[in-house]
């Protein structure tokens, strides 16, 4: 869906292929109160700030909350929003209002049928294999952990 797609500038008529990289709370980053989901647009960082009062008007109107595969979904179609119509231009950062991260979540899960159906978000280091590093995943349930050992870099 909205993790990985391509769009056609408005005002260029610019092919650009839009991938999701990352999602940060910003309060730890930038002191804000909102969600930052990152994208790579044509190798540029776009940043799509979606305020965490979203997850509560959701979960008061709805009673349904906002996952992490949603909300990088939301930021993805309001990216492929912005710039087919127009509104991109060229800034690292766009904030979304509280009834255009709810509006673009709503159309997402329409979309998608249901949250059940969202993809899975990207691998973003395909040359990182946590059971090689780790010995195994935490959810094997065979024992233990092991610590990798301090040379290997990640």
């Amino acid at each position: 869906m909205y993790e990985d797609f391509k769009v056609t500038d408005r005002w260029t008529s610019e092919e650009l292929h839009c991938t999701w990289q990352g999602t940060v709370v910003a309060i730890a980053t930038r002191h804000a109160d909102a969600t930052d989901v990152r994208f790579a647009v044509n190798g540029r960082a776009v940043w799509i700030a979606l305020p965490n009062m979203a997850w509560v008007e959701q979960k008061r109107r709805t009673g349904k909350v906002i996952t992490d595969y949603l909300a990088a979904q939301t930021a993805g179609r309001y990216l492929k929003s912005i710039i087919e119509t127009g509104y991109d231009n060229g800034r690292e950062m766009y904030t979304m209002t509280v009834d255009e991260v709810l509006d673009h979540a709503n159309a997402v899960v329409k979309e998608a049928g249901s949250t059940d159906n969202l993809p899975s978000l990207p691998v973003i280091n395909e040359n990182i294999q946590p059971e090689r590093v780790l010995g195994r995943l935490p959810a094997d349930n065979a024992g233990p952990v092991q610590i990798p050992p301090d040379h290997i870099v990640l």
